[in-house]
């Protein structure tokens, strides 16, 4: 009896041994995909701005109020001289360059030395005042002695006139000739060849045509300078015809030059041009403006033009927009701990620490007043 009790026993073993066998030969042969655990999936946030925080009452909230805007316009321009202030300095004399005292860009005084031009108008016109000083001089003998020879009763009162008549005439042949001289800036005592080109007025020369050796034709084109007064400079702005509206001859506008963006100038609208570009349908705005010595001929500005009818906007503290990616954004409560962010469009800073928002919120809207701080809490 013992003995068939082992018997069984073994056998028993030898039957699950078999069957581990067995199992182990089937795991080798199973199919890895079939018994891999299912893919993860990720469930997206439908919006992605919207954020949960655990204590809410740590990030205080303020009101937009209302601001009573005037409806800008903004428009890009280009700083010109003004061509009325613009004066071309001109030779009298033709001639060869030989010295230039003045380059392009310079600032220059009324009277101050430009270039030297040697010029053969010098030697006429210094022949002809010496011919009529040489006339002069022997009409007036001719006249003295006519009125003593008229005392003495020698010749008739018409030979005397006539010798008079003789004389006014060389006087102003003698005047004629010494303004030419004047005029060239040669001393008549002290002649020379070479004529003295000085700048008509104080300013920036804005305009060379000459260099060293070359020449230049009197009262011709091109003048070898140009001075621009640049105290009061141009803004020549492209306005499209659908804003033409909101710009009225005489009224302001508020010029800012990329190179100062925190300069605000003011400028008066001095003209509309009646011609509109048929290409891109706008139409020239020009602006006067005073120059503080810092608008350079040529630079590139902001000019905003104000309407009549003010608008109604936004306004909130500056800390409650967050500037973000070239964007700018604020947080807003939508309850239950949860914070909406939201794109804005802003505008002017306002006195008061307060930004102006053109679009995005409304009056009475309320705001995280901090965004700094609330976004690096999301960050974390």
């Amino acid at each position: 009896m013992k003995t068939k009790c082992v018997g069984l026993i073994l056998g028993a073993i030898l039957c699950l041994f078999l069957s581990l066998l067995l199992l182990g030969c089937n795991e080798s042969k199973a199919d890895p995909k079939a018994e891999a655990p299912p893919q993860a999936k990720v469930e997206p946030d439908l919006d992605a701005n919207n954020f949960k925080v655990d204590h809410p009452d740590q990030f205080p909230l303020a009101t937009a109020v209302e601001y009573k805007a005037a409806p800008a316009l903004n428009v890009t321009g280009v700083v010109q001289p003004d061509i009325t202030r613009a004066v071309p300095v001109i030779s009298l004399a033709s001639g060869r360059v030989v010295e230039i005292k003045a380059r392009l860009g310079d600032t220059v005084t009324k009277g101050q030395l430009l270039l030297r031009v040697q010029s053969s108008d010098v030697s006429g016109a210094y022949q002809t005042y010496m011919k009529a000083a040489n006339d002069e001089r022997l009409a007036r003998l001719q006249f003295d002695r006519a009125q003593t020879l008229y005392e003495k009763g020698a010749i008739a009162k018409s030979a005397l006139e006539q010798a008079e008549d003789t004389e006014g005439d060389a006087k102003a042949d003698l005047n004629a000739a010494t303004e030419q001289l004047r005029l060239l800036g040669i001393d008549k005592d002290h002649p020379s060849g070479i004529v003295d080109i000085v700048a008509p007025i104080s300013g920036v020369i804005t305009d060379q045509q000459v260099t060293t050796a070359s020449g230049v034709q009197g009262l011709g084109s091109p003048n070898p300078f140009t001075i621009s007064d640049l105290s009061y400079v141009w803004i020549i702005c492209d306005v499209y015809e659908n804003d033409l509206d909101a710009v009225h001859v005489g009224e302001t506008a508020d010029i800012r030059l990329n190179a100062y963006p925190n300069r605000v100038l003011k400028g008066r609208i001095d003209n509309i041009l009646p011609i509109l570009d048929p290409n891109i349908r706008t139409a020239k705005v020009r602006i006067e403006v005073p120059n503080p010595r810092l608008m350079r001929v040529g630079m590139f500005v902001t000019a905003t033009f104000y309407g009549k009818q003010p608008e109604t906007r936004a306004a909130v503290p500056a800390t409650a927009i967050l500037h973000l990616h070239d964007r700018e954004w604020v947080y807003a409560p939508i309850g239950a701990g949860h914070f909406k962010r939201m794109e804005v469009v802003t505008g002017n800073m306002l006195p008061g620490n307060m930004q102006e928002v053109v679009s995005g919120i409304k009056p009475g809207d309320q705001l995280v007043s901090n965004a700094l701080v609330l976004q690096n809490t999301v960050e974390q």
